[in-house]
């Protein structure tokens, strides 16, 4: 007798697989924690902790690369001659005072491509305004973006990034801010409120 073919279980199947593409995989290294998709081969945000960051690491030898087998990552040929920078979340400066933290920065799950506007403008100009904050506390920093339909080779591209600042003393939100991720790049502070309202997410801070 022929075997038979069992159409429902197939079709689970399916669907599994197809969650499984979508699902978001949450990946924790020494330094930061990302939330991945690999359906946009993007990390949709990260969180880490920053005291007194800063330092003189040598960054030159440092090259963007995945070191995850289970993350479908954007490629140094995602972005070639596309105009966008490998923009970090995680900042690399902050970790510059251990050259081996400061190395795991570099990886494409840290990263978001980001108009050289918003790169090299608003969000450094916020990074070093944060880095100033870290040396007199000790502060939590979730950030990433906001994606709608944007696509450059094989990877979506944030129409915005945002990013939260909080005093993990006191609790207290200090900055967060939305982002606009164009060649005149602008950056609005907002509550977290309506961060939550634009993302459709919870954000999930320190108690």
């Amino acid at each position: 007798m022929k075997n038979k073919i069992h159409y429902p279980f197939l079709i689970a199947l399916f669907f599994l697989q197809a969650f499984v593409c979508s699902a978001q995989i949450i990946v924790q290294n020494a330094v930061y924690k990302v939330n991945f998709s690999n359906s946009l081969h993007q990390p949709r945000y990260v969180s880490y902790m920053l005291y007194k960051g800063g330092g003189d690491c040598d960054r030159t030898p440092f090259k963007f690369h995945n070191d995850k087998d289970n993350l479908q990552c954007a490629t140094d040929d995602d972005y070639s001659k596309t105009g966008y920078d490998k923009g970090h979340l995680v900042n690399a400066e902050d970790f510059a005072f251990d050259c081996e933290k400061d190395e795991m920065t570099f990886r494409y799950y840290n990263c978001l491509p980001q108009t050289a506007n918003l790169n090299r403008g608003v969000w450094k100009s916020n990074e070093t305004l944060v880095r100033k904050w870290s040396q007199k506390e000790k502060l939590f920093i979730i950030c990433g973006g906001y994606f709608k339909s944007k696509k450059v080779n094989n990877m979506a591209v944030p129409d915005y990034c945002w990013k939260v600042v909080q005093s993990v003393k006191t609790k207290e939100v200090l900055f967060c801010g939305w982002f606009s991720n164009t060649n005149h790049a602008t950056v609005e502070e907002i509550s977290i409120a309506e961060l939550e309202k634009k993302l459709k997410t919870k954000i999930i801070l320190i108690k």
